[in-house]
C-alpha cells in the first residue's frame, strides 16, 4: 500500500511524502527539521522510513532544510550540479548526490523519473515516482505544461499539482505589475484554470487523485482551488494542501 501526503505546500515551505510500508522519499526539503518531525507525527508517517529527499529547484522554500535534514538523518539528498550550484551555501548537504536531468535513479524499490521543466530558476526539474506499481507524480512551480509535464502527468495514478492563483484575484490584488507578470508567466506558477485545462486534456490516463498544491496565500484560496475542480468531482478524488501543516494521508 502507498501512502503520500504533502507536508508542507506554499511559498513559505514545501515538502511532499511518498512511501510504502518499508520505505519513503520526500521531494523537496523546505522545512525546519523539527517541522518536519512534527508534521510526519502529525500525519503518522515514520521519519525512518525516508531515505533520500529529491529536490527540484534551488528556490529557500525548496531547498532550506536539506543540510540539516539529512545531516541529522539517514537521509541522502539529491539535486542537479546547476541546482546544487545555485543553492544558498548553508543549505547544501554534504550527503548529496548528483544526477542529471532525465535521469531514473533508484532508491531501495522505489525508482525516481526527473524530468526538466519551466520555472525561473537555474535548472528545474520536477519527478514521477515508481513504487508499487504505482505512479505518483510531484509537479509544481510550473510556468506552462510542457510537453515533458504533459508526458509524466499522463502515466500518473496520483498527482501534487500545482493550483497557484486565481487570475481575478492576481489582477485586482496589490503585487506590482512585474510580480504579477512573474507569477502568470511562462516561468511562474499555474492557475486554478491552468491546472484544470491540463487535466481535461489527458486522455485515457490512470490519474485518479490530485492535491491542489502550491496554492498562493494571497492571490487564491484553497477553497476557491477546490471549487475550480468541482466538475470532477464524480471521476477524480480531489484534495487541498495547506502551507501550515500536513495534508489528508492518502493510500492508494
Amino acid at each position: 500500500m502507498v501512502k503520500i501526503c504533502a507536508l508542507a505546500s506554499g511559498s513559505n515551505g514545501n515538502c511532499y511524502y511518498i512511501g510504502n510500508e518499508e520505505e519513503a522519499v520526500l521531494v523537496d526539503i523546505g522545512l525546519t527539521n523539527r517541522q518536519l518531525t512534527q508534521r510526519l507525527s502529525d500525519a503518522k508517517l515514520s521519519l525512518k522510513k525516508i531515505k533520500a529527499v529529491f529536490i527540484t529547484h534551488e528556490h529557500t522554500d525548496h531547498v532550506k532544510g536539506m543540510r540539516i535534514v539529512c545531516a541529522k538523518n539517514t537521509i541522502k539528498g539529491y539535486a542537479n550540479q546547476k541546482t546544487y550550484d545555485k543553492t544558498r551555501p548553508d543549505y547544501r548537504s554534504s550527503k548529496i548526490n548528483i544526477f542529471n536531468a532525465g535521469d531514473t535513479i533508484t532508491v531501495g524499490n522505489i525508482k525516481v523519473h526527473s524530468f526538466t521543466k519551466q520555472h525561473d530558476a537555474i535548472d528545474p526539474v520536477s519527478f514521477r515516482i515508481e513504487i508499487d506499481r504505482m505512479n505518483i507524480t510531484v509537479l509544481t512551480d510550473l510556468g506552462v505544461p510542457c510537453e515533458n509535464v504533459r508526458t509524466h502527468l499522463a502515466l500518473s495514478d496520483a498527482a501534487f499539482l500545482e493550483s497557484n492563483y486565481d487570475l481575478d484575484i492576481l489582477l485586482a490584488g496589490n503585487y506590482p505589475p512585474f510580480l504579477k507578470h512573474r507569477v502568470s508567466g511562462n516561468k511562474g506558477h499555474l492557475s486554478n484554470e491552468q491546472a484544470l485545462r491540463l487535466v481535461k486534456e489527458l486522455n485515457g490516463s490512470p490519474l485518479k487523485t490530485i492535491f491542489l498544491s502550491h496554492i498562493s496565500e494571497d492571490n487564491n484560496r484553497v477553497g476557491l482551488a477546490l471549487d475550480s475542480f468541482k466538475e470532477l468531482k464524480e471521476s477524480h478524488a480531489i484534495y487541498g494542501t495547506s502551507r501550515y501543516g500536513s495534508s489528508k494521508v492518502v493510500e492508494l
